[in-house]
């Protein structure tokens, strides 16, 4: 009798473990369904609206030609979803394009040339692996030949207001000899022989003709599409509020026309260190800046509490519309 009681038993312990194990198993099947679900709940890819038309400079992109159109819609897809770098190119737009936009309008150069910056380096001091430099990208060559000073101790390349001057010069180098803003901005990639070179072997006389490497064929499409989604942020899925953007840094003019034997002390004595020196002038490439031949120098040091954001925050209007847009916060839901 004991022996069937402890066969039951066992059984039923038995039976019990299995009803346990089986529970566990639907519990961690719809737990893992649940989290999947959540994924086709959450995640939405949908492909934005490709404009009916688009320009360089006023000068029309034949959008009607289907290798033409895929370019384009490639880039303005490229720019929708590079999330991080697209909204980078937002926040730094609103420091940079006023200090771009009035030089290029001094030289005669088309406003779209901003977004050309933005192509090549998103508005930031970068090295390419060709050894171009700087927001506007010069390689070395280039920069000494349109009067950027480039040495040790010096470098322009990294002096906004001096590279957009010598971009400015090269751009009218370009349109003397092509008459073509979308070739001079090809040109820009390639080089103004490069692509004269191209237009002579194929027979073409603009850019949209051209059969080129991937990255020159690119060019000007990442240019046009950059522009179009910094112009409309909401079409493309950027909600920005004027706050969001990086603000520029009052700052005052300082003229150096002598050697400065240490930057550092020189930084202690604007009341800043070394590094806010280097910062807000990026140009200097060393500890010490001689100067023989007496040039004039001219330093950005920033106002007292110009570099708390705090401070620079309370100027910023406290709105929610979105920048470029009027559509407001409970308008998205």
């Amino acid at each position: 009798m004991k022996t069937k009681i402890r066969y039951i038993s066992g059984g039923l312990l038995l039976l019990l473990i299995c009803a346990i194990s089986i529970c566990a198993i639907v519990e961690v099947k719809n737990q893992e369904t649940e989290y999947r679900s959540l994924f086709f709940r959450h995640m939405k890819v949908i492909s934005p609206e490709i404009p009916a038309s688009a320009n360089f400079a006023g000068e029309e992109a034949p959008l009607d030609l289907i290798y033409v159109r895929e370019a384009f819609e490639r880039e303005i897809l490229a720019n929708t979803f590079m999330h991080s770098t697209s909204i980078m190119m937002f926040k730094r737009a609103s420091r940079w394009f006023p200090v771009i936009e009035p030089i290029l309008k001094k030289n005669g150069i088309p406003d779209d040339f901003k977004f050309l910056a933005v192509a090549e380096s998103n508005l930031v001091n970068v090295v390419s692996p060709a050894g171009a430099e700087g927001y506007w990208q010069f390689i070395k060559p280039t920069g000494l030949k349109y009067g950027l000073e480039i040495n040790e101790k010096v470098d322009e390349r990294y002096n906004m207001e001096k590279a957009t001057q010598a971009a400015c010069d090269y751009f009218r180098d370009g349109y003397n000899k092509y008459k073509s803003w979308t070739l001079v901005a090809a040109s820009y990639n390639r080089g103004i022989e490069g692509i004269q070179k191209a237009l002579d072997n194929q027979k073409v006389a603009n850019y949209y003709d051209l059969y080129l490497n991937d990255e020159t064929s690119r060019y000007v499409f990442r240019i046009m599409a950059l522009r179009e989604v910094y112009n409309h942020p909401v079409q493309f899925g950027f909600f920005l509020r004027e706050k969001d953007f990086y603000p520029q840094v009052p700052v005052r003019l300082v003229t150096i026309d002598s050697s400065i034997g240490s930057l550092p002390a020189f930084a202690r004595a604007m009341s800043i260190n070394y590094r806010i020196l280097r910062e807000m002038n990026p140009w200097i490439r060393n500890y010490s800046l001689p100067n023989i031949n007496k040039k004039s120098y001219i330093f950005r040091i920033p106002k007292d509490g110009a570099l708390s954001f705090e401070t620079l925050m309370k100027k910023v209007p406290a709105c929610e519309t979105f920048f470029h847009d009027t559509l407001k916060i409970n308008e998205i839901n």
